[in-house]
């Protein structure tokens, strides 16, 4: 389903300082490679245990000739801090270290490895370097404990390889009041990630000559069984959104180059309907739902945060806007009691209908409301036709962001929460979220830090790992939603 994302082929490395026993660190080794079996975890285990330089030289090459493209590199004992390190400066790929504990209290003379020590060394050489690498939370363990955290390893370095072979593509320019979708080209090409920008002209021509295409019947027909009796509001639609999957799909073969993946930006209103005879969402839910991220807008850093979602969950993502509050007498009659969230916990996550089917508890094709109301004088739909919509499924969520500024530095948030399971009322892919102290959140992060509206989300908790992969990337500022007691920077001391 998800040929869009990179597959993670991690392999082990371990170092050994030559002053100490070399087989303790082998051992130990072997014991993390069939503890990750044992969690289902395929690893690679690289014979050559670095003692020097030319055993790094040699280990790496091992580990690039196995096909590697993530690596574990593992201190069984102190381990030489040079050798080490000058692994993950020649290794094309995401790097975690981890260091070995003691095992027993009755061998630490011969079996004592002082890998809590030699874990210093290392990461004074990584930072003096200005080297990478994933470090974990508490990164000393045992052949179980490591394994869990090559686990924990393995959404990251799929998230790190994903991004340093992305082309973001897009058609059209922002609209005109959405400036706030900024989108500073820099900080994209420093994250590795490639950019090409598009007419909606470009779009339009590329659509029209894939009329008649030959596959359109059978996108048709997918469409169809996808959405069910119920869903399928207008078949007689579903032939234009087959005509213009194919037209996306077929770009991103075309232009993907010397990138293995591929996502959109692309602008959906207001020439859009008018001039493709349909609105694009559900086509876009379609792509995302499959691991190619469609953002609405132009909005390039939501279509990256969605990418990031995508490769970090290997499940399908949406966009969203942050987008209106929760009425009183709703959440009165139907959160307060039953679950332990404030009014200023909760609000409405909404788009017009990009959320994967698969994301919703049911979902059918509609016409889009306000375009409908602009565009069609409100009667009765035509070419506004095309969402995707539906109340999203409830469940747990991480609502996130990658951002850059408008002077180009980047910036992240992360907020963990949940979609409850309440009937929104209301139109498009909507939601009712809930996210612990969201207010404070939404004030003194949302605001204060200039996001913009759209937020992505991943259907699951996955803040340890966004944290780790913003870390990794470099991003100086990734806020949270602080809990109660723990004021922001911003936050006035002395408002009840």
């Amino acid at each position: 389903m998800f040929q869009n994302i990179p597959d993670v082929k991690l392999g082990i490395v371990a170092v050994s300082r030559d002053c100490f026993v070399i087989s303790l660190s082998e051992k130990r080794r072997k014991a993390i490679v069939e503890s990750c079996g044992a969690k289902g975890l395929s690893l690679y285990e690289a014979k050559t245990t670095v003692e020097n330089e030319a055993d790094m030289l040699n280990a790496v090459d091992e580990v690039k000739n196995a096909g590697c493209n993530a690596l574990v590199v593992f201190l069984g004992n102190f381990g030489p801090e040079t050798p080490e390190t000058q692994i993950a400066q020649r290794f094309d790929g995401p790097v975690l270290y981890a260091a070995a504990a003691e095992e027993s209290g009755k061998d630490l003379i011969n079996g004592r490895g002082d890998a809590y020590c030699g874990m210093l060394n290392c990461s004074y050489n990584l930072g003096m370097r200005h080297i990478p690498a994933v470090i974990p939370e508490y990164p000393v363990g045992t052949a179980v404990g490591i394994a869990e955290m090559i686990a924990e390893f393995i959404p990251v370095a799929r998230a790190v390889i994903g991004l340093k072979s992305l082309k973001v593509i897009t058609f059209g320019p922002r609209p005109q009041d959405f400036f706030a979708c900024n989108a500073p080209i820099q900080p994209l090409y420093d994250l590795g990630v490639e950019i090409q920008e598009n007419s909606e002209l470009d779009l339009l021509v590329s659509y029209k000559e894939h009329a008649g295409d030959k596959r359109i019947a059978a996108v048709a027909d997918d469409m169809a069984k996808e959405l069910g009796v119920k869903g399928n509001r207008y078949p007689d639609l579903l032939p234009r959104l087959a005509q213009f999957e194919l037209t996306l799909l077929d770009w991103a073969e075309r232009s993907r180059g010397s990138r293995d993946y591929v996502v959109f930006a692309d602008k959906c209103w207001p020439a859009f309907p008018q001039q493709f005879g349909f609105e694009p969402c559900y086509v876009n839910s379609r792509l995302t739902g499959r691991g190619i991220p469609v953002a609405c807008e132009v909005d390039i850093y939501g279509a990256l945060s969605e990418y990031v979602g995508a490769c970090v969950t290997g499940d399908a993502v949406t966009l969203l806007d942050i987008n209106n509050s929760v009425p009183k007498d709703l959440y009165a009659k139907e959160i307060k009691g039953k679950f332990d969230y404030t009014l200023k916990d909760t609000f409405m996550g909404f788009h017009c209908g990009n959320t994967p089917l698969c994301k919703l508890s049911e979902g059918s094709i509609k016409y889009q409301l306000i375009q409908n109301r602009l565009l069609e004088n409100g009667g009765k739909p035509d070419f506004t036709r095309g969402t995707l919509e539906g109340d999203i499924a409830p469940g747990e969520i991480t609502f996130f962001r990658l951002q850059s500024t408008s002077d180009e530095q980047l910036k992240a948030y992360i907020a963990q929460g949940e979609v409850l399971p309440v009937a929104t009322r209301s139109f498009g892919g909507i939601g009712i979220f809930a996210i612990p102290e969201m207010g404070r959140f939404y004030r003194h992060v949302l605001i204060e830090k200039h996001y913009p509206h759209h937020g992505a989300v991943a259907f699951g908790h996955v803040g340890a790992a966004l944290f780790t992969l913003f870390r990794y990337l470099g991003v100086p500022d990734i806020a949270f939603n602080q809990p109660k007691g723990m004021l922001y920077q911003s936050e006035n001391p002395f408002v009840k």
